[in-house]
């Protein structure tokens, strides 16, 4: 008895999903040239070095080069001179 029920159920969801819609899946577009498999990420000179990145609209942004530092201050006028 447990071997028909066990039987009948397993027929039971084998017919149910043949009856189940798959939904088809679009594929994802080739990153735009430049990029970095796996990331937003681009390296546009192909140096290895990121020159910038990808937004979701596919528009490229270069990295904003860092400003330079302060330069020292100035001796102050005041003081001991050797």
């Amino acid at each position: 008895m447990r071997f028909k029920t066990i039987l009948l159920v397993g027929l039971g969801a084998v017919a149910l999903t043949a009856c189940a819609k798959k939904a088809e899946l679009a594929a994802a577009p080739p990153p735009p040239p430049g990029a970095v498999a796996g990331s937003v990420a681009a390296d546009r000179d192909g140096d290895g070095i990121v020159d910038g990145y990808y937004t979701s609209d596919g528009m490229y942004h270069a990295n904003a080069i860092p400003a330079p530092p302060p330069p020292p201050p100035a001796p102050s006028g005041v003081g001991e001179r050797g």
